[in-house]
């Protein structure tokens, strides 16, 4: 299957599909014509432009007033690619790094940032054979573009760095003599379109939108399951209520919610309880709000991945080339920082619906086990939620309100948007976590409510559950049944 890369609007779910379906990639006839009309459009320029142009004929940051000659720009973009190759830290996953190339491919084909058909294809062919770059999670400020990881990105291009090929850590140069791939001599401007751009924050943003969909399903599913569990009401989830308050992402939550409850017995089965918990009674509000968020964050995420974010900005049929701020990653870095934020929040609310499955009340048996006491029962799963939810709202502080001046004093304001989106991802990660430990108990209670039953639909997904966790009895090893509602959870609400 072939993913052809061309000016057409671009979708997140496009992303998603291109990815998970292991889709190859290919530049359309469109896509190649722009990338050649701008390079031929700026080595024309450089032949008759007198005054020097930033990034072009001069050093970088605050070296762009040192013009440089003609005959050493191209080691001036060798230079560029090399010296900023400064990253540190974790390495950044595998499927993320992928998502940057693809990002930048993207980004690279609309023809403004005068790059080289053949500088573009080298990346497509890194793509499909596999063949990703080891990039580090620290030293981006958000703002010159993701200058240091996408330098690390682009060393292989010129046969440096290091590469991950089927798993194993590789020298580029020793890749690219496997695959026959001659290093690529630079032109001018080449490597700094390749470092300026923002395609390392989007791609953890895109990530990051596609996980928090996925999450927001689960956590609806996983309430519903444990409404059921905890014996909870059918009201508050009414259209009447939300139709008052017509909050869309509300009102998605609650029609959800009824639909996976159709046909239950255990919530139509008479209560002893006039109301429920916060955590059971808001889910339609709190789940509701992230899904705003998650929609808002996503058109801003599509604008971004749709856009040129490199300096700079050559517009050949205006005859323009100006040095601006497309690269500022301030649009992405709020949005991540506010997304962290929401996906947190329904790991917030998760827990305490865990925590009231194991309080003891309605009927079901303390800590969800038949013989509390001698066996501790599903005590420390709540533990181990708790203190992930704990964890996350510290990294919800936000990166975006920061700034450090740089490059002496001509970066004078970044954004910290990498930072925005590397937390973000832990955020998504551990919220993931504490919904596969709110299933894990939920799945539990919902026994000592037999033989009633919940709807078909829950029941299947409970079903399935079973098939790979087990109902306690009494206590065992906790940590690999955690480990496998994850993989369950990831598996399916994708």
């Amino acid at each position: 299957m072939v993913h052809e890369i061309s000016p057409k609007h671009l979708t997140i779910e496009d992303v998603k599909h291109i990815l998970q379906e292991g889709y190859t990639l290919k530049l359309s006839e469109e896509s190649i014509r722009r990338i050649q009309a701008c390079r031929d459009y700026l080595d024309k320029k450089m032949e008759t432009q007198k005054e020097p142009i930033y990034g072009v004929s001069t050093g970088f940051g605050s070296l762009c007033n040192i013009s440089i000659s003609k005959d050493e720009l191209s080691q001036l973009q060798k230079n560029l690619v090399m010296s900023h190759a400064c990253g540190t830290g974790d390495e950044v996953d595998s499927e993320i790094v992928k998502l940057i190339m693809f990002l930048k491919i993207q980004s690279l084909q609309y023809g403004y940032s005068g790059v080289q058909v053949v500088t573009v294809q080298r990346l497509v062919d890194m793509f499909n054979a596999g063949v990703l770059p080891v990039v580090y999670q620290q030293g981006s400020l958000g703002a010159s573009g993701d200058l240091a990881p996408l330098a690390h990105t682009s060393l292989p291009l010129l046969g440096l760095g290091y590469v991950r090929y089927e798993g194993t850590v590789y020298a580029a140069e020793e890749i690219n003599k496997k695959f026959g791939w001659e290093p690529i001599t630079l032109q001018s401007k080449e490597g700094l379109a390749l470092l300026n751009g923002t395609q390392f924050m989007a791609a953890h943003a895109v990530w990051s939108v596609i996980k928090a969909e996925e999450l927001s399903r689960a956590a609806d599913t996983v309430g519903a399951i444990s409404l059921e569990a905890f014996d909870g009401r059918i009201e508050p989830f009414y259209r009447e209520v939300h139709e008052i308050r017509a909050h869309n992402g509300q009102l998605a939550t609650a029609d959800n919610i009824r639909g996976l409850l159709e046909g239950s017995e255990l919530i139509k089965q008479p209560k002893q309880h006039v109301q429920d918990p916060y955590s059971f009674r808001c889910m339609p509000q709190v789940h509701g709000a992230s899904k705003d968020a998650i929609a808002y964050v996503k058109s801003v995420v599509e604008t971004e991945i749709n856009s040129a974010t490199d300096n700079p900005t050559v517009v050949p049929e205006k005859d323009m080339v100006i040095s601006a701020g497309n690269f500022h990653g301030q649009p992405l870095a709020i949005v991540m920082d506010f997304l962290a934020i929401a996906v947190a929040e329904l790991g917030s609310i998760s827990c305490q619906r865990t925590n009231q499955l194991i309080s003891g009340k309605r009927g079901l048996p303390s800590f969800l086990v038949a013989k509390p006491g001698l066996n501790s029962g599903f005590m420390i799963p709540q533990y181990t939620a708790a203190s992930i939810v704990s964890q996350s709202k510290g990294l919800c502080m936000p990166a975006s309100v920061d700034s450090i001046e740089s490059s002496q004093g001509q970066e004078d304001h970044v954004s910290m948007g990498a930072n925005a989106a590397t937390k973000l991802v832990r955020v998504a990660l551990n919220t993931e976590r504490v919904i596969a430990i709110e299933l894990f108990n939920a799945a539990q209670a919902l026994e000592f409510r037999r033989p009633k039953r919940s709807s078909d639909k829950l029941e299947a997904i409970v079903a399935d559950y079973r098939k790979v966790v087990p109902f306690i009895t009494v206590d065992e090893l906790m940590f690999p049944h955690i480990a496998d509602s994850i993989t369950f959870l990831r598996k399916n609400f994708k």
